[in-house]
């Protein structure tokens, strides 16, 4: 029970935090207008398009470890139970900063 507790718990978080950060913020500062690609150069789209695709699998699987096993959520209301030390937690002390600024800084471009 307390995993589905973490996993529901971890997936309202996900929706509230990151996506309001990564989508809503943005698009009321810049309201993401197609422009020209940064420095005139078509290959910063497909360098933007490869971090989005990097950051959005990292930002899922640093929520998932959260609630499988640390059976918690990023919420400082529902704290994890354990501490998570493996996948991107291994290198980063938060992934899902590193996520969602890779995410913006493509969409800034």
């Amino acid at each position: 029970m307390q995993r589905t507790i973490a996993v529901l718990g971890s997936a309202v978080f996900f929706v509230v935090a990151p996506c309001t950060l990564a989508r809503l913020v943005p698009w009321s500062i810049a309201g993401w207008q197609l422009r020209p690609p940064f420095l005139g150069l078509e290959l910063t789209r497909g360098i933007g398009a490869i971090m989005i695709l990097a950051g959005v699998p990292g930002l899922v699987d640093a929520f998932a470890r959260f609630a499988l096993q640390g059976l918690g959520t990023h919420a400082p209301i529902a704290p994890t139970r354990n501490l998570v030390v493996t996948g991107l937690y291994r290198y980063v002390r938060n992934p899902i900063y590193v996520a969602v600024v890779a995410i913006i800084l493509v969409k800034r471009c």
